[in-house]
């Protein structure tokens, strides 16, 4: 099954997405309920789909935990950003994530404005895992029944923000805080078990900008399976329907990435009118153009105690 959402008439919808058409649920269905029980509850209306159009976020967002799980990635930004592409030993040790902003989550078409004060704006090519039942404290064998399905995740980052407010200590917060692109449709995982092995989904990735290709990688290359994320996450606590878990940036799936081992930033930061595509195997194509943003508001810096 294939879920897709759209506005109609003002108002979020969700439906079965099947080749160009959409059916719509009825609109006090439960998603995560029709995905469980995989009764569509159809209300009857049957709209067309066109991915290449602005289409909305797939499903109902509670949260969005990212995490970075593909090695390249991981060396090649490290050397960028030190110098260094040598991967700490706590990187290999349990699965690293941050929170981010869910009220931020965008639908592929969308216009992604430039965050105020940025001017080092970058993607990222991933694939999140939408969790469908809560579960607490799960283990790996317990997690992947708690799957929903998979869609694909671009976590815009302002590079020039992001590493100045993690010289404190923290992790990214304003300079992640823009948009989330989530899309286009959430496959639930029947539809991808023929690229399913050893818990890994062998599916292929690449991300364009302006048409031209910067780069893919393969989601089996995840470093953790997305059952062990979710038992991770959940350590302790509660994962619930509509928790969104990425998979981290794939390899050569970001501009900071290449910058790392080439460098110097090329391909450029995107700069407006850039319009970034993303395709991944068997979930579909997203697409977003980055406009002009809204004006920058100064802060004080701090006021000193000693």
């Amino acid at each position: 099954m294939r879920i897709g959402s759209l506005l109609v008439d003002g108002v979020r919808r969700f439906g079965v997405v099947d080749g160009d058409r959409i059916d719509l649920l009825d609109d006090t269905a439960d998603v995560f309920e029709v995905l469980t029980t995989r009764n569509p509850a159809a209300a009857g209306r049957r709209l067309p789909w066109d991915e290449t159009a602005s289409i909305a976020v797939p499903a109902p967002i509670a949260s969005i935990r990212d995490f970075i799980t593909f090695e390249q990635h991981t060396a090649g930004s490290l050397r960028a950003i030190t110098g260094n592409g040598e991967v700490p030993d706590a990187w290999y040790e349990a699965p690293a994530f941050y929170f981010t902003n869910p009220h931020a989550a965008i639908g592929s078409g969308a216009p992604v404005p430039m965050p105020p004060g940025c001017e080092v704006l970058d993607f990222e090519l991933e694939v999140a895992v939408v969790i469908g039942t809560a579960g607490f404290n799960l283990s790996v064998a317990e997690a992947a029944d708690h799957i929903a399905g998979f869609t694909i995740l671009n976590d815009w980052s302002a590079r020039d923000l992001q590493s100045r407010e993690m010289r404190v200590g923290l992790g990214p917060a304003k300079g992640k805080d823009t948009a989330t692109t989530l899309g286009p449709v959430l496959v639930t995982p029947d539809e991808l078990a023929g690229y399913e092995s050893g818990g890994r989904y062998d599916l292929a990735m690449e991300v364009f900008v302006n048409d031209t290709r910067i780069g893919g990688d393969t989601l089996a290359n995840m470093a953790w399976s997305f059952a062990e994320l979710i038992a991770y996450a959940s350590r302790g606590t509660w994962v619930r329907p509509g928790d969104v878990l990425g998979s981290g940036t794939c390899g050569g799936g970001c501009l900071a990435e290449l910058w790392g081992w080439r460098g110097d930033r090329q391909p450029p930061p995107l700069r407006i009118g850039d319009t970034v595509r993303m395709t991944v195997q068997g979930i579909g194509t997203i697409h977003n153009t980055v406009i002009a943003g809204p004006p920058l508001h100064d802060v004080p810096s701090a006021r000193r105690s000693r």
